[in-house]
């Protein structure tokens, strides 16, 4: 349980961080308030990513081992 946990708060950070930045950038493009405005959108983003990661990680996870082994 505890990698679990680990694994979820390190995804999601990753995650939305990067998912966060793009969308803001596609949004608004490079504005002078760019990084205030891509950290307000992650730190919305980050606790749904926690919570989608922690309970959709372990399905994701054996759905993709069973896709893999079907290849």
């Amino acid at each position: 349980m505890k990698h679990r946990i680990i694994f979820a708060v390190l995804m999601s950070f990753t995650l939305s961080l990067m998912m966060s930045a793009w969308i803001t950038y596609v949004n608004i493009g490079l504005h002078p308030d760019f990084v205030s405005f891509w950290m307000h959108a992650w730190v919305l983003a980050w606790p749904a990513a926690g919570i989608i990661s922690f309970i959709a990680g372990p399905f994701l996870h054996g759905l993709a081992h069973k896709i893999a082994a079907k290849m």
